[in-house]
């Protein structure tokens, strides 16, 4: 099943809640923190290319990826207007492959809990180490396990004049994946619905899990902080903000 095929469309639409510019300012604020100078920027799943767009109008030279050539459709047509944008790559995480280092790589809105196999997640942070200059920092945050397993059994719905998705989710402890059902009716011009179905799976990755993978990949200096945040994540945080060297 495609992933975000349908959805890509309407996805910035529906999820206006994203807090784009004020995730994107928190990256400003930690890339002017770098070891070394930063000009090179890759977003790793980069989804519509909202968050590489804003970087890319803040100065950054940007690379973006995803595996979705339909969310890469919707990326490369909102920067058409800016004066430098993003170079859009489709490509799976743990395929990544560019053409030269980068100062930095950034992953947001939890785009790695869709690795839901170990081996995806060593591999990805193995290449991300490969085409990291070094002293370069590795910014990325992930749904908490904590989020994941509230989701269970949960139905949620977001709507605009032309759209209406509905999610419903569900744990699975055994995997410890969360599963999203989504269902999507879209507006035809003869006021008639369409509706198509997609199937969404993120793993609720451990703190120590992830710290391991980045120490295996080569990475060190390792910080956990809340979401958009310089503090130590709540107990009950969604989202985990990681900063590795």
């Amino acid at each position: 099943m495609n992933v975000y095929g349908a959805l890509a469309a309407s996805y910035d639409g529906l999820m206006a809640d994203g807090a784009y510019r004020r995730r994107a300012a928190f990256l400003e604020r930690r890339l002017k923190k770098s070891p070394i100078p930063v000009e090179t920027v890759l977003d790793l799943g980069c989804g519509t290319g909202t968050i590489a767009c804003l970087l890319a109008e803040r100065g950054y030279e940007v690379i973006a990826a995803d595996g979705s050539g339909e969310m890469l459709t919707q990326a490369a047509a909102k920067a058409e207007d800016l004066d430098r944008p993003p170079l859009f790559l489709q490509q799976a995480m743990p395929r990544l492959r560019l053409a030269r280092p980068v100062d930095t790589v950034v992953s947001t809105l939890d785009s790695l809990n869709y690795l839901t196999a170990e081996r995806d997640l060593r591999e990805t942070f193995r290449r991300v180490r490969r085409w990291l200059k070094p002293g370069g920092l590795f910014l990325f945050d992930v749904n908490t396990p904590y989020k994941l397993r509230r989701m269970d059994g949960q139905l949620y719905m977001d709507e605009t004049e032309e759209a209406v998705c509905v999610w419903r989710t569900f744990f699975s402890e055994k995997k410890r994946v969360c599963t999203y059902q989504v269902d999507l009716f879209h507006l035809r011009p003869d006021g008639a619905w369409d509706r198509s179905f997609e199937e969404h799976r993120e793993r609720a990755w451990s703190e120590e899990e992830l710290r391991n993978c980045l120490s295996e990949a080569g990475f060190s200096s390792v910080r956990l902080t809340g979401d958009l945040t310089d503090k130590p994540p709540r107990p009950d945080e969604d989202r985990w903000q990681f900063e590795a060297r």
